[in-house]
């Protein structure tokens, strides 16, 4: 969920280039409400501040109320708006981000939904939340 179109397409773009489907896009809460998915995402990538003054917190709630499995990646320009617990979500993203930054935070968050905890070492690009860093942390 991102409300910069440009930035929102070049995420989409690098999700594609990385082999993963893009299934769903969303501006605001409201389009997020307005969602009808096939299935659950395995990630998404959401925004702080949304369009018409919707917040990604409120969107983070959401998706992890409607679909609990989904990972939940905060990308922003404002980390410091995102409570000490995250909200539920597994980290954050912050902008500015180069190419590389994503495309690595993205193998890390995919090789830690899919066989935790992830074989590489965690991208500076990718701050997890304390419960994710608990959890993936090298045994």
């Amino acid at each position: 969920m991102e409300d910069e179109a440009l930035l929102a397409m070049d995420i989409e773009a690098m999700i594609r280039d990385s082999g993963h489907e893009v299934i769903g896009e969303a501006a605001s809460l409201r389009e997020v409400i307005a969602l009808t998915l096939a299935r659950a995402p395995d990630v998404a990538f959401v925004d702080i501040q949304l369009d018409e003054g919707s917040s990604g917190l409120d969107v983070c709630a959401l998706i992890r109320e409607r679909w609990a499995s989904t990972a939940v990646v905060f990308v922003t320009a404002n980390p410091k708006k995102i409570p000490d617990h995250f909200c539920g979500a597994h980290g954050v993203i912050p902008k500015p981000f180069s190419r590389a930054g994503l495309m690595s935070a993205m193998r890390y968050i995919e090789e830690g939904v899919c066989d935790p905890p992830p074989a590489s070492r965690k991208p500076s690009s990718f701050l997890a939340s304390p419960e994710i860093e608990r959890s993936w942390a090298p045994a």
